[in-house]
């Protein structure tokens, strides 16, 4: 017999949100419950089967594969559906916490878990960032406290087994016909009680610490680089691994420079004489300064690419460019022989122009007369 389409067991359609998967689930739990429907093989199989759209639909990964490749696409996927109602009751116990009231356990409450990653905000220089640098850094971070070994019981003494979940870290509790598993309230979900804890850690497993780490900054990173540096988050729980440290990286502003992506900005000012002859400008750059020859001409506003002298790609031998925008500076004050040569100069160009309004007045008029 073929398995019903996902989203017909929900009655959803399948362009649902997460909210609204996660609603009509809930809606059926509720409905085929078995300990509202005892003896019922058809709730049952029902319950059965919602949870198991659910489990696929309700993880945004597994959704996509079943929306790509439907049944078929879930084959290797590590799930081929629940062998028990009691399975389904661990999986979703914060869910069925939410329609029966309780405060549920997730399944594995005691299990390995993963430690939390952290985040550390670095300021770097500019010129670091352009050339990359290695930076030591000082962080507290929670570690597996060493005197007790993580297990928080003092050295010597090892923590007992709850009595009261038998160390599941679950209990089940009813209301009504329902009945689901909850919180372990004695210990609180890890299955164990320390009656003598260490000293160093209070009994907790982990203790903080200060550590010391070297970064290395790769060349032409920008504002809000993330750097990953693998396990040197905080501790895992019960053997778990340790999370990730991410470094976010700010670059403080040059004085020299301005950024745009890995290419390099600056503006120079030359005299109006300059930019008319031609002048050769020295121009700085993230090492030597290089010449740049300034053609005859040149107006305010132009822009000249030196290709190559810019900002590093990041995982490339390929750098951004340095761009060079040129202003010519209008001279303010003039001094009396300055101010003749200027008007000898306008005269001149006066001049040119008269010439040559006069040779066209008198191109037109001996088109018109038929000379």
């Amino acid at each position: 017999m073929s398995k019903r389409d996902y989203y017909e067991v929900l009655a959803v359609e399948r362009t649902a949100t997460q909210d609204e998967i996660k609603t009509a689930y809930r809606k059926l739990a509720f409905k085929y419950h078995p300990d509202r429907n005892p003896d019922d093989p058809e709730a049952e199989s029902k319950f059965k089967e919602a949870a198991e759209a659910y489990e696929v639909l309700g993880n945004q990964e597994k959704r996509q594969t079943y929306d790509r490749f439907g049944h078929d696409g879930m084959n290797g996927h590590g799930f081929s559906g629940f062998s028990s109602n009691e399975d389904i009751f661990g999986a979703f116990s914060d869910i069925f916490g939410e329609v029966f009231g309780f405060s549920s356990a997730g399944r594995g409450a005691n299990r390995p878990r993963g430690g939390s990653d952290l985040r550390y905000n670095l300021e770097i220089s500019f010129r670091e960032a352009a050339k990359g640098t290695e930076v030591g850094i000082k962080i507290p971070v929670e570690v597996t406290c060493e005197d007790c070994d993580g297990s928080g019981a003092a050295p010597g003494s090892s923590p007992e087994t709850c009595p009261q979940c038998g160390g599941s870290g679950t209990v089940q509790q009813s209301q009504g016909f329902f009945r689901i598993s909850a919180t372990c309230p004695q210990c609180r979900g890890t299955g164990k009680l320390i009656t003598d804890p260490c000293d160093t850690c209070m009994g907790r497993g982990t203790v903080i610490k200060d550590k010391d780490l070297n970064v290395r900054i790769p060349a032409g990173v920008d504002n809000n680089s993330r750097l990953r540096l693998r396990g040197e988050g905080e501790a895992g729980v019960n053997g778990g691994p340790p999370g990730d440290l991410y470094v976010v990286i700010r670059v403080a502003p040059d004085e020299t420079f301005e950024r745009q992506g890995q290419n390099l900005i600056i503006s120079r000012e030359i005299s109006m004489v300059e930019a008319a002859l031609g002048h050769r400008l020295e121009v700085p750059t993230l090492d030597d300064p290089v010449n740049l020859d300034i053609p005859s001409g040149t107006q305010s506003g132009e822009i000249f690419r030196l290709r190559g002298l810019g900002l590093p790609h990041l995982g490339s031998t390929h750098n951004g460019d340095l761009l060079v925008e040129v202003r010519v500076k209008t001279p303010s004050r003039l001094n009396s022989r300055q101010e003749e040569l200027l008007r000898e100069f306008a005269e001149i160009e006066t001049g040119k122009l008269s010439n040559r309004a006069k040779g066209f007045f008198k191109k037109a008029k001996s088109k018109v007369m038929g000379e």
